[in-house]
């Protein structure tokens, strides 16, 4: 891994205090952030403790329990109040044996992972014909039923961009490739991994299958084993057989839950300023880059703004739960508190480089806004932009209430190389970028949760 040090000079934003506030600090949040990136041990501190006391998070499961538990002491240790678990129900998957072979021509085991939501094979196995789709667009094309029996392979595949705007085009064929390869009858499926990275390590992540049709077992071939399948069938185009041995196993209804915690502010009447992540994680790494480190952000930014003065507007953490599974805690947050109103919700969830660049939904309605939060961060490399912020999959009770989104976007240029593998683990996290995160969420933090006034959106 590359480290690259940030040699960035500080900026002090003097914001002026609300005329109702009693006994204001002075917010300079650009020294403040400043601070953080020199000094910040919080996020680490976070970081380093769930994932080695705790580790992998699987949704639904024991696991994500005592990764709640764990982030409820971490919170109250730290000086959050409020600290809560909202459970609720869920529907849980986990995986078992894991094996796939090349029978014919060339007989060689492969390293394949199951994909979330999978069918089971059943101890034994099933062994069947294997179908090259190079790209998801070529299984579209394919006639119904030209699968049955058989085993569908789809090659689609991804490569590096900073904005991970490659997922969107890759994505796909783990989405819904084998829900649709199903549909026209094949027996199981396996997908290219949805990742940048050469090693031979398969990336997870859940599939969906059509209502109407029924689940079937689905996995993801590391990279080095795709290219290999596709060298076999450069050779022998129609004579490629597999057997797969995929055990996964549903658990029916498990409980689940979110963890939240605040910074009470000077006026906690005003909506408060909402910083979302989510706790769970996949169950081949430890769950650091996806999202440990997206919690350890926003909570590190968190105490930073507290530790220059009580904010004028409360700062509420949510670590969703099971977010990886079907976005299970957003959508029960959003249903519990849909009459509760929000300035603003920001997420952090791709990892720990650093933040390249700020979006918002009021770029244009409110430019005053949006000016000042470029240059409270432009000292820390963070361009502007007149993207629009789509806000992160844990915050739909913001996008529900049409209410206000910014997006820190961070640089996605490794992040699928780790996304959803056994390498997402602590070594990958470089300190100096991670403490990027804190500083310039901690000049957005701070300059939101000290505004007097609402945001001005479009009609």
């Amino acid at each position: 891994m590359t480290r690259s040090p940030f040699a960035l000079a500080a900026l002090s934003l003097a914001i002026a205090a609300p005329s109702n506030a009693t006994s204001p600090p002075k917010w300079t949040f650009g020294d403040q952030a400043q601070k953080a990136l020199e000094e910040d041990k919080t996020a680490w501190d976070f970081l380093e403790g769930i994932t080695t006391e705790v580790g992998p998070r699987m949704a639904g499961t024991e696991a994500e329990v005592r990764g709640r538990s764990w982030a409820v002491q971490w919170l109250k240790r730290n000086g959050f109040a409020n600290v809560i678990e909202e459970p609720y129900d869920m529907q849980t998957w986990v995986r078992g044996e894991e094996k796939a072979e090349v029978t014919a021509p060339y007989a060689q085991p492969m390293r394949i992972t199951a994909l979330g939501t999978s069918a089971s094979t059943g101890p034994d196995g099933i062994e069947a014909e294997v179908v090259y789709f190079p790209t998801y667009a070529h299984l579209q094309a394919a006639e119904p039923g030209s699968l049955n029996g058989k085993i569908a392979f789809i090659s689609h595949d991804m490569r590096p961009t900073q904005d991970g705007s490659g997922y969107g085009f890759a994505g796909p064929a783990r989405w819904t490739g084998a829900g649709l390869a199903a549909s026209k009858g094949a027996v199981a499926t396996v997908i290219r991994s949805i990742g940048t990275e050469n090693h031979r390590t398969p990336h997870t992540g859940g599939t969906t299958f059509p209502e109407g049709v029924a689940a079937t077992p689905a996995g993801a071939l590391s990279n080095p084993d795709a290219d290999n399948l596709e060298r076999i069938f450069a050779r022998q185009p129609r004579s490629v057989r597999m057997k797969l041995v995929l055990t996964p196993r549903d658990l029916g209804t498990t409980k689940s839950g979110n963890v939240t915690g605040e910074i009470v502010g000077r006026d906690p009447s005003l909506p408060p300023v909402l910083l979302a992540c989510h706790l769970d994680s996949w169950d081949l790494g430890t769950g650091t880059i996806d999202d440990g480190a997206g919690c350890a952000i926003i909570a590190a930014a968190a105490k930073q703004v507290a530790a220059h003065g009580k904010p004028l507007r409360t700062i509420r953490v949510l670590f969703a739960g099971a977010e990886e599974t079907g976005l299970w805690g957003s959508k029960a947050y959003a249903a519990a508190h849909k009459d509760e109103p929000f300035l603003v919700g920001i997420e952090s969830d791709f990892g720990a480089d650093r933040i390249w660049r700020i979006d918002s939904n009021f770029t244009k309605t409110d430019a005053d806004l949006y000016t000042q939060l470029s240059a409270a961060v432009a000292p820390f490399g963070v361009a502007p932009s007149m993207q629009q912020a789509g806000g992160g999959a844990d915050l739909n009770v913001v996008r529900e209430q049409k209410g206000a989104l910014v997006d820190l976007q961070q640089d996605g240029t490794r992040y699928f190389d780790l996304h959803h593998t056994p390498d997402d683990t602590l070594d990958k996290v470089d300190p100096v970028q991670l403490r990027q995160n804190v500083a310039v969420w901690t000049a957005v933090v701070g300059t939101l949760a000290n505004r007097a006034d609402g945001i001005k959106l479009a009609e």
